[in-house]
This record gives structure tokens, C-alpha cells and sequence, in this order.
């Protein structure tokens, strides 16, 4: 809920990249992407509420809370995602479809890799050959989209979404296959990538309701 406008914060080829393949962000990562403002051990919270009770409030609120974050206290590490931000930029380039950037991280993949790079690059194409073709392209578009939309216009665009992905998209087969038969192996339609056309990303994209009829029509009034 709301990806489409938070992951927005972040550099856009980090968002796509983040967004397409449902890659978990630690804190440190978190911090990378300009997520979150600190990064703190778990053993650290244990004298949160003491820090609160003892910090020296001012009228600058925010300020004042960032007083009680300073270091030693947090981590400033960086997260294993800082050390692939070059691949990322150079894979999920905003003007690429899906289909694009598939056929990049394979061709990279052909090139000479540390252990690490190739781990990477095999595991993001794995996701992104693995997910439906159809709604990795809406998802793509709905990402670029949202960068330029209010909160309130994001929930909106991403309820239709979600309405027309259960009434005619692959949700139910994601699901048979992965909660309910759990042989692993949905048929999506279309199939593949390539087979995807702009028209049915832009179906997907096109909301349902018209003007005041949309369930979420006074959010953000």
C-alpha cells in the first residue's frame, strides 16, 4: 500500500529495481535508499524510552528526536545493497521495459563477474523471470507514474490496480500456485515478456471507477 508514492524517495533506478523484485532492504539499506533517517541495533531500543524521556526537547521537534539517534548510538554502515548500486543503475534505466532489462542482465551475465556481482545478477534475473509478465510491466509503469503523483492519487491508482489484477489479472493463478496446489509453477497469460502489449499495461493502469465514483474519491480532499 503506498509503494508507488514512498518508493518514490529513492533514486529512481534503485525504486524500479526495488519494486520489480520484491528485494528485502535491511536497515542499512533502508538508510542507502534514503528511506529512513538512522539505523539502529536491536539492543539499542531497550533504553529508547529513557533517551525520549531525557533528551532536551525544542521547538524543532524532528530535531530534537534526531538528538536522540546521534552517534555511537547508531549504525552508519553501509547495507549490501550500496556495493550493487553500480549494476542497479546500469540494469533498471528508466526508459528500459521489463522485457529490456531482462535481456541486459543476461547479457551481463555472459561477461566476466566477481562471486558476488554474479550472485546478484543471477538472483535479480530469477525474480524477474519468475514473477507474471504482466504485472512486472504495470508494476514498472505504476512505479514511474507515481513519482509524479500525490499519496492520495497513488491509492487511488493502486486500488485499481489490485481490482482489475484479482478479476482478470494473474492473481489467482499466483495463488493456486504458490498457496494452494503449491506446485510453483503458475501459468501466467501471457506467458512471457514479449508477449505483454502496451494496451494491456495501460488497461491495468486505467482506473475502474470514473470521478467521484472511485471508493477513495475525497482521500486527500
Amino acid at each position: 500500500m503506498g509503494a508507488t508514492h514512498f518508493l518514490a524517495k529513492m533514486p529512481v533506478e534503485m525504486a524500479l529495481y526495488v519494486g520489480l523484485t520484491g528485494a528485502m532492504l535491511s536497515g542499512a539499506d533502508a538508510l542507502h535508499c534514503g528511506l529512513a533517517d538512522a539505523c539502529v541495533p536491536g539492543e539499542w531500543l531497550d533504553g529508547y524510552e529513557a533517551r525520549l524521556l531525557a533528551a532536551q526537547w525544542s521547538g524543532d521537534v524532528h530535531a530534537s528526536l534526531r538528538e536522540v539517534f546521534v552517534a555511537p548510538c547508531h549504525e552508519a554502515n553501509d547495507g549490501a545493497l550500496a556495493s550493487f548500486t553500480p549494476l542497479i543503475v546500469r540494469h533498471f534505466d528508466r526508459r528500459l521495459r521489463v522485457e529490456q532489462i531482462v535481456a541486459s542482465l543476461r547479457a551481463d551475465l555472459e561477461r566476466e563477474h566477481a562471486q558476488a556481482e554474479r550472485a546478484w545478477l543471477e538472483a535479480t534475473l530469477e525474480a524477474l523471470t519468475h514473477y507474471s509478465p504482466t504485472m512486472l510491466e504495470v508494476t514498472r509503469e505504476a512505479l514511474l507514474r507515481g513519482r509524479q503523483m500525490t499519496l492520495a492519487e497513488c491509492f487511488r491508482m493502486e486500488l485499481g490496480i489490485v481490482g482489475r489484477a484479482i478479476e482478470e489479472g494473474d492473481f489467482c493463478e499466483g495463488v493456486r500456485a504458490h498457496l494452494v496446489d503449491k506446485d510453483r509453477k503458475p501459468r501466467w497469460a501471457p506467458a512471457t515478456l514479449v508477449e505483454v502489449r502496451p494496451e494491456r499495461v495501460q488497461h491495468f493502469l486505467a482506473s475502474p471507477w470514473r470521478g467521484e465514483a472511485h471508493p477513495l474519491a475525497d482521500l486527500g480532499a
